[in-house]
């Protein structure tokens, strides 16, 4: 097993009390409805007037129309108070292996990290969770809730030529699954993907799938209660569609830029590497990065850690030179 980082080795041995073991227990199909009662219980959404903060940044709840037959899906857009449009914007998918999580938690440091340096506007999607919604609803959820985006964007203040795709775990593995749609129904076009540890593949038998099993904090336990919520009997069918696992596309010609990043002591390393390696392979645009000796979410938990700190920089550069490159504005350029 890839030895952890030495600071976040310890941030992860300090972990103590009832927080520590509600991160370390995995989650499983009977402990699931539990999981996600504590979940709401412990991860309270901040409210606009908190994720304002006093003025610094604008915040509204908007409502998108949803796929055919679907219900309405919420959006939460923030920015940086006072800056003048259009602004690019992250559309943003939150974590929490598709059964747990919230738009409006993950906004707080989506706003600090990058809107503040990179003067862009954030929109954060509610999608729905598993297993109360299987496949497709979160996915869909996302696109339409992007298509809405990118048709009311002037309205929104917000620039339709400029919107990178973004999110985190299995937020970013629907990021991945919004860029597929977009391509193959001529949707919104992206600029860029920000996928930070995406959870793509339910076959779950990746080396570093066993190889972390019991030792990730997101384990291999966790991501298989997590896929079945989503999938039910359709896991590791031989026909999924790439839209409800992105490690089955087939081709991956034609897709934004991505910036992809993993740990070395995580389980989805070995899918994610893999990912990077056929959007290459399809002739496209991929950067890398497998953080040496990280588990799944070091960021959130050792936020002070020099590898932390190394994986933010690699991400605001990456996303600056995406927006520099596609006329962004004087921040994003600097």
């Amino acid at each position: 097993m890839p030895a952890f980082d030495p600071e976040l080795g310890a941030a992860l041995a300090a972990l103590g009390g009832a927080r520590g073991r509600a991160l370390r227990e995995p989650f499983t199909p009977e402990n699931l409805a539990d999981r996600q009662q504590r979940d709401a219980a412990t991860r309270p959404r901040p409210t606009l007037r908190e994720l304002r903060a006093d003025g610094r940044f604008e915040v509204e709840e908007l409502r998108a129309p949803g796929a055919a037959g679907a219900p309405e899906v919420t959006l939460v857009s923030a920015r940086p108070a006072g800056l003048r449009g259009p602004l690019p914007v992250l559309y943003y998918l939150h974590g929490g292996g598709m059964v747990v999580g919230n738009a409006w938690s993950v906004l707080r440091q989506a706003l600090q990290e990058w809107a503040l340096a990179l003067e862009l506007a954030v929109i954060s999607v509610e999608y729905r969770l598993a297993p109360q919604a299987g496949y497709p609803g979160p996915v869909e959820d996302g696109y339409a809730g992007l298509v809405w985006t990118a048709a009311n964007a002037r309205a929104l203040g917000i620039d339709p030529d400029r919107i990178i795709l973004g999110g985190k775990s299995a937020g970013a593995g629907l990021a991945a699954a919004i860029a597929l749609l977009a391509r193959d129904r001529g949707g919104p076009a992206a600029i860029g993907q920000l996928l930070l540890c995406p959870m793509l593949d339910d076959r779950n038998d990746s080396f570093s799938s066993h190889q972390m099993a019991g030792v990730d904090l997101w384990d291999r336990t966790s991501n298989a209660t997590g896929w079945q919520a989503l999938l039910g009997d359709r896991v590791g069918a031989a026909d999924l569609s790439p839209y409800a696992a992105p490690a089955r596309a087939t081709d991956l010609s034609g897709l934004p830029p991505a910036y992809i990043e993993v740990g070395s002591a995580e389980t989805f390393r070995d899918e994610d590497v893999a990912y990077a390696n056929a959007i290459w392979q399809a002739g496209g645009q991929a950067e890398l990065h497998v953080w040496p000796g990280a588990f799944h979410g070091f960021d959130s938990l050792a936020p002070d850690a020099a590898l932390t700190r190394d994986a933010r920089e690699a991400r605001i550069r990456w996303l600056r030179r995406v927006l520099a490159q596609s006329g962004g504005s004087a921040a994003a350029a600097g």
